[in-house]
């Protein structure tokens, strides 16, 4: 088996990868003006109507292009649909005057349509929606955090946690860049993202575990690439049947699920990518800074840093074996496959 030496590439990858967040939200917060927000996260009004006489969503969309409205079918009531409009702040009364307007265009475009009921959100409550999204995805950055922590130890955590704010970072400055709107859509994309790129992270970070025990004569750095490259075929081909099964949403669907579509199509990328380039070279830094300090104490003359040295020298390249490292590495799928079939016998 062939192992590819990914760590080589990980000063340039992640360069790249801070030039292009830069980038994207120096151009959405100087050149863009700041996020196109949607109107789950602006004052505005919700219109409940029935037009009998609308096909779908798509139709109700074309008699009130004036206004943008988001448009939703309400249950499984034909007919009846939900229309957001957001508020302007440059028109007096804006609740009233626009309901009878929206009301007018319906029944100038389907000739019977009517006004179930309406309600005006302010300014206030938009305010504390995006207040709490922020919240939650940082309780659940915590959580995450928390749980590698446990499973694995502080540098993979933290590891893992990095590479998962290179991707939140990444996906909003792109949306931020091209202008997509940002609604309760994006958030959605967003946290599934998360839950993406954690788990492309833990699949390599378990190899990393796993192979650090049983290969003795490679550095942490060789131990890596070895992990990497195992898990790769796995990555990618779970990367490409998700694209797969986005890219059809993409095309086939319209309004705020195809833009849930694209932050997805970038998300998977950028997560894949991550989890490769950012996660697995942060972990080799902080082993190689760990490395280093335990050499300066034992340089200082400490009986403790001394065991600690003996333990790190263990860790990178400690006594050689008879095995390279394809050996084990196929040793290993073997045992993996083994395991499999007595799992498969017992059920």
């Amino acid at each position: 088996m062939k192992i590819y030496n990914v760590t080589r590439y990980r000063v340039p990858a992640l360069i790249t990868s801070a030039l292009l967040i830069v980038g994207f939200w120096a151009y959405t917060l100087v050149m863009a003006g700041g996020f196109n927000f949607g109107i789950d996260f602006q004052a505005g009004i919700t219109l409940t109507v029935d037009v009998p006489g609308a096909s779908d969503e798509q139709a109700l969309r074309e008699a009130l292009k004036a206004y943008d409205p988001q448009v939703q079918t309400v249950g499984d009531a034909e007919g009846r649909f939900n229309i957001r409009i957001a508020d302007d702040s440059t028109q007096e009364n804006f609740q009233s005057t626009t309901s009878l307007a929206v009301s007018g265009a319906l029944q100038d475009a389907f000739g019977d349509a009517q006004v179930v009921s309406e309600e005006y959100i302010g300014t206030s409550f938009a305010a504390s929606l995006a207040s709490q999204t922020i919240l939650v995805t940082l309780v659940a950055l915590a959580l995450i955090l928390l749980y590698v922590w446990i499973r694995f130890k502080l540098n993979y955590a933290v590891s893992a946690i990095a590479a998962v704010f290179h991707d939140v970072l990444f996906l909003l400055g792109f949306i931020g860049a091209f202008q997509l709107e940002f609604s309760t859509a994006t958030i959605a994309a967003v946290l599934t993202i998360i839950g993406y790129s954690l788990n492309d992270t833990i699949v390599i970070f378990d190899r990393v575990r796993e192979n650090s025990r049983i290969v003795k004569d490679k550095a942490f750095g060789e131990v890596i690439d070895l992990s990497i490259t195992q898990s790769l075929s796995r990555t990618l081909i779970t990367s490409i049947t998700t694209l797969l099964a986005v890219l059809a949403i993409l095309v086939f669907g319209s309004g705020t699920i195809r833009t849930f579509a694209m932050s997805l199509v970038v998300g998977v990328i950028v997560g894949t990518y991550s989890s490769i380039f950012v996660a697995s070279p942060i972990l080799l830094a902080w082993h190689d800074r760990s490395v280093k300090k335990v050499q300066a104490k034992v340089s200082n003359g400490s009986p403790a840093a001394s065991q600690e040295a003996t333990k790190a020298r263990r860790s990178t390249a400690p006594e050689p074996v008879r095995q390279s490292a394809e050996e084990i590495a196929e040793a290993t799928e073997r045992r993996a496959k083994s395991r499999a079939k007595k799992k498969k016998k017992r059920k």
